[in-house]
């Protein structure tokens, strides 16, 4: 189902999508100007406030630049373009600003977000920041090439096809990154807790902006839906609407809500998710400007619902997913699992004219009780990591791994086939029997020749195994945790 165009605010983590553009948090669209295309141009006062000046009053060192063109333009010993000097201004500029939110998006870029929200896109599934200088992972998008492959949040991208990615801007980075459906790109990841980077080959698809999912699970004799948000899109809200609705018609007695690697999406949407639970006697939300001023938001419920609700939150919830989750947190509600990623500022995206935006810091959003939660993030009521082997790292091979060796990647593995089942008494690193012998089972158990070494083969497949087991959930320690403290 789809909504009309309806561009109106956005406000997640102020990245892009690896395939189509994704500035998609942090982002306030500029509403549309009289020609109803959401065109407008630099000189409209959604630019020049109170802080700003007009084109005719622009500042003298703006003549510097002027110069600086006419200069270039005229020496420079090789022919350059007026576009690619213009669009480098821009990008030098933004960049002088030091905040990773705030970026240029041309043309190219525009179009692709504007198809991303509406429908579907092609490239890996993935939203991303720059954090330091280095392009890194906010989240991969549920059931995307970039989750299946196992990319994790935080994970940083050093290179692409093994070309570097250092000193490109976040545009450039992600415009190597993407590419058509049924392409193969490789990602050199480098992730905390593993020795080396190692590489991910991942083929694009295309990625299909489905943002709701539900189910019911039956809790001491209790009917508990489920409903997991992957982004806030154009048509979330009424997908969640419908969804919800379906799961009161079903008698739930309580509800979880899951934004775990959600990494936001547009204000409207989660203010509109929000106006369905928390009563018209508190903000769900407060916006504060450059000035300090603050504005608070109300929905028009008169009651908070009349069954328990908890929100699953982790380190890839973002923006809209942790103005959800502090919202309900400040309510009194549970929130489950780790700190979230801690992204509390708001950009506008401004049109200059050409289907180009400056994509912009403007704001901060704010709790309900006023909290900025930018770079600590949400922290949950209620802790819970996942099992080991969620937070093991692609298996690294020289050679192969074999008895009686010690080294990381062998403690690595062992907590991999530990998590599959396969007893390997330690995970310590040292490659003893019993590790042995779950080699060899495993790989007996998948049809390769059982000789207890692991080589790139069984490596491979035992990486396999457990992102298929993680995908599943069945051993999702953090939803058990909800459903049991639900009650309570």
């Amino acid at each position: 189902m789809r909504l009309k165009n309806s561009h109106i605010i956005l406000i997640l983590v102020g990245a892009l999508l690896l395939g189509g553009i994704g500035a998609y948090t942090g982002v306030k669209l500029a509403q549309a100007n009289d020609d109803g295309k959401g065109q407008t141009s630099i000189t409209d006062s959604v630019l020049f406030g109170k802080k700003g000046a007009q084109s005719d009053q622009l500042p003298k060192d703006m003549e510097k630049v002027a110069q600086a063109f006419a200069l270039i333009q005229d020496n420079y010993i090789e022919d350059i373009d007026d576009k690619q000097l213009t669009e480098g201004a821009i990008e030098g500029m933004l960049a002088t600003l030091e905040d990773p939110h705030s970026s240029y998006l041309d043309v190219e870029m525009m179009d692709q977000f504007n198809e991303q929200i509406e429908s579907s896109f092609e490239g890996i599934g993935a939203e991303v920041s720059m954090v330091n200088g280095v392009v890194t992972i906010v989240a991969p998008i549920k059931d995307s090439p970039a989750e299946k492959a196992g990319m994790r949040p935080n994970d940083e991208v050093l290179s692409v096809d093994g070309e570097s990615l250092e000193g490109l801007n976040l545009n450039e980075a992600v415009a190597k990154i993407r590419g058509e459906k049924g392409s193969k790109v490789v990602l050199e990841i480098r992730r905390a807790g593993a020795k080396d980077p190692f590489d991910l080959t991942i083929t694009r698809d295309e990625i299909p902006v489905e943002t709701v999912y539900n189910k019911i699970e039956t809790v001491d004799g209790k009917k508990t839906g489920i409903i997991e948000i992957t982004n806030f899109s154009e048509h979330t809200y009424t997908e969640f609407k419908e969804q919800l609705d379906t799961l009161e018609d079903k008698g739930i007695e309580g509800l979880i809500i899951d934004v775990r690697g959600n990494p936001g999406g547009l204000l409207n949407v989660i203010e509109e998710i929000l106006s369905l639970f928390v009563p018209k006697d508190i903000p769900y939300i407060q916006i504060e400007d450059a000035n300090g001023n603050k504005e608070p938001y109300y929905s028009n419920l008169d009651e908070k619902k009349s069954y328990p609700i908890s929100v699953l939150i982790d380190e890839g919830s973002a923006s809209a997913s942790e103005i959800l989750a502090v919202a309900m947190k400040e309510l009194g509600y549970d929130i489950v699992g780790h700190t979230s990623y801690g992204k509390g500022t708001v950009q506008q995206a401004i049109p200059l004219g050409d289907g180009s935006s400056l994509k912009l810091t403007t704001n901060k959003w704010l709790s309900p009780k006023g909290k900025w939660i930018n770079e600590v993030g949400v922290e949950p009521t209620i802790d819970v990591s996942q099992p080991d082997y969620y937070y093991t790292n692609p298996i690294s091979l020289e050679k192969p791994l074999q008895y009686d060796q010690t080294n990381e990647a062998i403690g690595n593995m062992q907590t991999m086939l530990s998590g599959l089942g396969y007893d390997t008494s330690r995970t310590d690193g040292y490659f003893n029997k019993e590790t042995e012998k779950a080699v060899k089972q495993f790989q007996a158990d998948n049809k390769l020749d059982a000789t207890g070494k692991v080589d790139e083969n069984t490596a491979g497949l035992i990486e396999a195994k457990v992102i298929e087991h993680i995908r599943n959930g069945e051993d999702d320690q953090q939803l058990k945790k909800a459903l049991e403290e639900i009650y309570k």
